[in-house]
């Protein structure tokens, strides 16, 4: 129940001429403004002082909350008041995914280990890279978690594993504006080796080893930003492709192919420019630039059409020892697989997809070469899958490490803005 409180009139008139000052505008002479499109404050002129008066302005109503099968209650001044109750209580029920959730994979091939990104609980858990929960057990315990708020890890969503010192690379996607750096071992509550302070709605990460740079995708407005590979603190990016011509519409994944010269980069489609008001859809798409491509220039080429079965993809992997370029599409629960010199409304050369792969939001993968195998983190299922590296089709994954009971599907929240009722449907709507 929430509780009333009388306020003497020096602090209620204070209030009341605080708002009515904020909010009283006179339209006098304004000759010297222009037209602009948009409202205008001209001026203000305060109210006259309100005259002393002996004892409370106004009484103030109490609120009632209605005892379930009690008749209705009416709120007076009178002395017939009922009690009041705090209004600090425990929910009825809390809808929570209590389970993580991995947004991106990475592998360390030298110490056979499956790195997975939770983006639900803000951690990353460890697995052994051959780890196959069977069907009965309710989940597979990982063998070490990284989390807690010294490590900054939250809301993320992008991850790179270095393939010589194995060191982690996280990146925070929403809240925190931060790329984390990790050695290979870190677990528990502890705090980065280096922190990077990154652009807002930072997503994909990719490292040119042999020119030490690491690149990462913004997703609005969007742009590449490019640093240093050892980039710490407040450092600023080397360079920047971002523009008008460059097509990027809501930049998601990205990955280089350094021998042939090349960057790829997911896009979902929402459009926006730096430079004009608006904005637009346009078709999911992959477009493809020189590696140190910088400023506003358009693609090389450009993958998109509904031919590509190209909706919302996420993160890609280039595979530049087969020339093929890997696409997690999330929302078509699917593994599309291209040729790197594709171009245009092209179809990709396979496509892993239906009930028997485990597929569900797939939004990261990682193509092994060493032992030929193409790993995929699923959103939707609470679930990292494993195939051939060629696999296609409706083929069942080789292994598949399971963070929640067989089935279980995620609850798909991600740090929600609002909520509404439908009372027709009874239903509960977040968008998120």
């Amino acid at each position: 129940m929430l509780r009333t409180k009388r306020f003497p009139r020096e602090g209620i008139a204070a209030a009341v001429l605080a708002a009515v000052a904020a909010c009283v505008i006179f339209a006098g002479p304004a000759s010297h403004l222009k037209p602009a499109g948009y409202p205008q404050f001209i001026a203000m002129q305060p109210l006259p002082a309100l005259p002393e008066t002996n004892g409370e302005m106004c009484a103030v109503e109490t609120a009632f909350l209605q005892e379930p099968n009690t008749p209705q209650r009416t709120a007076s001044a009178g002395a017939n008041r009922a009690p009041t109750r705090d209004a600090d209580r425990s929910p009825l029920r809390i809808i929570h995914d209590t389970y993580p959730t991995y947004s991106a994979i990475g592998v360390d091939t030298n110490s056979n280990e499956i790195f997975l990104q939770d983006e639900n609980l803000f951690g990353i858990k460890v697995f052994n890279r051959t780890e196959n929960t069977p069907p009965g057990a309710a989940f597979t315990e990982p063998k070490r978690i990284l989390g807690g708020l010294l490590t900054k890890l939250e809301f993320n969503c992008g991850l790179y594993i270095d393939p010589k010192s194995g060191d982690i690379y996280s990146v925070n996607n929403d809240t925190v504006d931060t790329m984390t750096v990790f050695p290979r071992d870190a677990k528990g509550n502890v705090k980065p080796m280096r922190a990077l302070h990154t652009p807002h709605r930072a997503y994909g990460v990719a490292v040119d080893e042999e020119a030490q740079e690491l690149y990462l995708t913004i997703e609005h407005p969007p742009e590449i930003d490019v640093y240093r590979k050892t980039a710490n603190g407040e450092d600023k990016p080397i360079r920047t492709l971002k523009g008008d011509n460059t097509h990027l519409a809501d930049a998601h994944g990205i990955a280089i192919d350094p021998r042939n010269g090349w960057m790829f980069v997911s896009n979902h489609g929402s459009a926006s420019s730096p430079t004009k008001k608006g904005g637009r859809f346009d078709p999911p798409s992959i477009t493809v630039y020189p590696l140190k491509a910088s400023g506003d220039i358009a693609p090389i080429r450009t993958i998109a059409g509904p031919k590509t079965q190209l909706n919302w993809p996420a993160h890609i992997f280039v595979d530049g020892e087969h020339g093929e370029l890997y696409v997690a599409n999330d929302a078509g629960d699917s593994i599309l697989t291209f040729r790197e010199t594709d171009n245009g409304d092209v179809g990709p050369m396979r496509a892993l997809r239906g009930s028997q792969t485990g597929l569900k939001n797939p939004t990261s993968l990682f193509v092994d070469t060493k032992n030929d195998e193409l790993l995929v983190s699923n959103m939707g299922n609470h679930s990292a899958t494993v195939y051939r590296r060629t696999a296609s089709g409706d083929v069942a994954p080789l292994r598949t490490i399971r963070s929640a009971p067989r089935g279980k599907l995620a609850d798909i929240i991600g740090n929600p803005g609002a909520a509404a009722y439908d009372s027709k449907r009874e239903e509960i709507l977040v968008p998120n």
